[in-house]
């Protein structure tokens, strides 16, 4: 095997497309500021136990881990930054009330989430500590929305979930409580043999327990979902509970179009308490948006605050995108005289690209289209377009 071929599911991220991964990044992180969030850097390692303090097997599996040359103790590399953001909430900030926190960062698989997945992501988020009330899911949902137009995308879908509703059926029948794990991913894939199959496995759990997991993988569609999940679904307080928290999102955001799919519940990582979403687009195979709230998950560092938000790979938004344009550029000859640096400096702090030419080299440039060069004119230099 040759020794420059990368690892599966990892790639390099060539000059244009990189500048446009950037350009994005710093668009969405203005945006983020002018919500008033406040922007915090986690490092890419850390000890294994605080990284995995949200819990979720799911998690686990795809966190890389290692043993710290300095403490002997396990380090893992991140998989997923809320766990972090939500410790710095907890641990070091330690405020009082509603806090504001966006990110972004890379993070590492151990393994991929699907075939067309990447293992490296650029994760970028917001979250919101501290609010209980659906009016911090109404943020998130509408901010997650105008990131994606932000990124160029006019259309865009917001499918919600709630994993309240299959803890519900799950929490009712003890026999279930080993399985949960499972439920959840054959719920997520809709296999309905899989989980017919959950009465050989677990021949202790409930018949109506079977059905009504049955049922709930044929639970999706429009906003109507709910009242055919009321239905056809038992009538326990903690399910119905989580029903209303959906209609009540619903209802306040009147203008949205949404799709509920009430099996959808193996997207996240297992930290999720309340409503969830997600947000697709033509021309992306998976989500491109994932949040909800996650109630509690910073109990582990001392504090359990209401918490909600969302997150997506700023790499995976790119690659979607139509190819990014050419910026245009000033072609520059090579030298050191006074007057030509000082016209160098005068362009670029106009802003514009002057690639200046090193001596008897030829140059390619994937980003950039020299349309103009900087000419010597009677002792001054200027710029003249090039036909």
């Amino acid at each position: 095997m040759s020794t420059w071929l990368l690892p599966e599911h990892l790639a390099d991220i060539l000059p244009a497309e990189a500048r446009r991964i950037e350009e994005l990044r710093r668009v969405l992180l203005d945006l983020y500021r002018t919500y008033g969030y406040e922007l915090v850097a986690p490092p890419l390692v850390e000890y294994l136990d605080s990284l995995l303090s949200a819990g979720g097997a799911d998690l686990n599996l795809r966190t890389c881990k290692l043993v710290d040359q300095l403490s002997g103790r396990t380090l893992g590399v991140r998989a997923d930054m809320t766990p972090q953001v939500s410790r710095i909430d907890a641990h070091l900030l330690n405020r009082e009330g509603v806090t504001r926190l966006c990110y972004c960062g890379p993070v590492f698989h151990a393994r991929p989430n699907g075939l067309l997945s990447d293992r490296e992501l650029l994760q970028i988020g917001v979250e919101v500590f501290g609010h209980a009330g659906f009016e911090a899911d109404i943020e998130a949902i509408e901010l997650a929305l105008e990131s994606v137009h932000r990124a160029g995308l006019s259309t865009a879908r917001v499918d919600l979930n709630h994993p309240g509703v299959p803890r519900a059926i799950i929490d009712a029948d003890p026999a279930l409580a080993n399985f949960a794990e499972d439920i959840f991913d054959l719920l997520g894939a809709k296999d309905v043999p899989g989980l017919t199959a959950l009465s050989e496995r677990c021949p202790e759990a409930k018949p109506d327990s079977i059905d009504a997991l049955l049922a709930l993988a044929a639970l999706y569609g429009n906003a109507d979902v709910t009242a055919r999940a009321r239905k056809v679904l038992p009538g326990l307080p903690a399910l119905h509970h989580a029903l209303d928290e959906l209609d009540a999102l619903v209802s306040a955001l009147p203008d949205h179009d949404f799709s509920i799919d009430l099996a959808d519940v193996s997207s996240g990582y297992g930290y999720h308490s309340g409503v969830m979403f997600s947000i697709y687009a033509q021309g992306w195979h998976d989500a491109l948006v994932r949040g909800g709230r996650y109630d509690g998950v910073g109990r582990a560092f001392g504090r359990a605050r209401p918490a909600t938000g969302f997150s997506l790979d700023l790499r995976k938004l790119s690659s979607g995108l139509p190819p990014a344009h050419a910026a245009k550029a000033i072609r520059a000859p090579w030298g050191t005289d006074a007057k030509l640096v000082q016209a160098l400096r005068s362009l670029r702090a106009q802003g514009e690209i002057v690639v200046q030419m090193l001596p008897g080299q030829p140059h390619r440039l994937d980003e950039f289209i020299v349309d103009r060069e900087l000419v010597q004119v009677d002792g001054a230099w200027t710029v003249k377009g090039i036909h």
